[in-house]
């Protein structure tokens, strides 16, 4: 039976998220932060359309539609966002090159694709980098993350801000992972694995004996209800919003990966913009990115404890199986670490230590 989700997100109150099934129980998110800050004078009428990958119950599109009200209120409705989610406009890599073209007036693609525009962007695919969210925020919101996003400048694309894509998770059709070693039948060796279009990711399951296939998020549902594919890694958010365990029995808990989203703008809508309409969307671009980043975490071991309910059977790796992976992987960065910056990945190091010392 497919999940019917339905959500409200409302100023005053909490933003709800109710499930369509008699069994579930909804999220306890938190309310949207109030809006406050003056109305910024008239400065023309604007209607942006804004297209994201993922479902009307994610984190990242009721942050969206937060973003969306405050620009709204704030210029006293001269200033429309249309949310347009479920790729509907098409995946990460399309609505980006639209951007460039002035065809597509925002995004909020995973940094994973962006790297074709900002190769120290790939900083985020390396596996095991980021242990912690709060060591993974503190790089984020870190003068090195504002660097990258500077880098966007004359691409066609301005690029707002960071926020939480998340932890990517395995899942799959066939058997539990619990090891990347061939011990007991329990590893990944020889499973044909969604990911996305990112050199980095290959890299990682091409070094683990899996088969990556890349492949637009938009398909990935179809494929693995086809068997073209055996599985997939994304945040547990996106496996049970996309409905995923509705084709997939087995989950594991690897959290490999740490990537963000970066929300994104043309440059050609940028600029067709007064200064102080401008300084607005940028403020409000940071305001919801700090309200989905609170989303996501409050989702993530909700969305975990969800799929285990509608049936998929997830294992969570061990310190020890967790190291197993790290010291698996470590061919991964001697391979990209000379291509992304030996010293990009240091001062990324260095925040991590910080933030874990605190």
């Amino acid at each position: 039976m497919t999940a019917i989700w339905r959500c409200t997100l409302t100023l005053a109150g909490a933003a709800t998220l109710t499930l369509g099934m008699a069994h579930a129980q909804s999220p306890d998110l938190s309310d949207p932060p109030a809006i406050d800050g003056e109305v910024v004078g008239d400065h023309g009428s604007h209607t942006l359309r804004m297209g994201i990958g993922l479902a009307e119950s994610s984190p990242q599109y009721l942050s969206s539609q937060y973003f969306a009200e405050i620009l709204d209120q704030r210029t006293e409705g001269r200033i429309t966002v249309n949310v347009f989610p479920n790729s509907q406009l098409g995946d990460d890599v399309q609505m980006m090159e639209m951007l460039q073209t002035g065809t597509l007036d925002m995004s909020y693609p995973s940094s994973s694709p962006a790297t074709t525009y900002v190769d120290e962007l790939a900083v985020f695919d390396l596996p095991f980098l980021l242990p912690t969210r709060e060591a993974a925020v503190a790089v984020m919101q870190s003068d090195v993350a504002q660097g990258m996003l500077d880098a966007f400048d004359d691409t066609g694309i301005k690029a707002l801000t960071f926020s939480e894509n998340g932890y990517r998770q395995l899942s799959n059709s066939v058997r539990p992972v619990e090891t990347p070693e061939d011990v007991g039948g329990l590893d990944v060796s020889g499973l044909t694995i969604r990911t996305m279009e990112n050199p980095v990711h290959l890299s990682i399951w091409e070094t683990l004996g899996a088969n990556p296939t890349p492949m637009a998020f938009g398909e990935l549902f179809s494929a693995m209800e086809q068997g073209v594919v055996d599985g997939q890694e994304n945040p547990w958010s996106t496996i049970l919003t996309s409905n995923f365990y509705e084709v997939q029995d087995y989950g594991s808990e690897t959290r490999h990966v740490y990537t963000p989203f970066i929300m994104m703008m043309s440059e050609r809508t940028w600029d067709g913009l007064a200064p102080e309409y401008q300084e607005l969307v940028q403020e409000a671009a940071r305001q919801s990115a700090d309200y989905e980043i609170q989303l996501s975490a409050e989702y993530d071991d909700w969305s975990r404890e969800q799929l285990v309910d509608r049936g998929m059977q997830i294992n969570r790796l061990s310190d020890d199986q967790v190291a197993a992976f790290q010291e698996a992987v470590q061919p991964v960065y001697d391979e990209w670490g000379p291509r992304i910056g030996e010293d990009l990945i240091a001062e990324v190091q260095a925040i991590v230590e910080e933030t874990m010392n605190e």
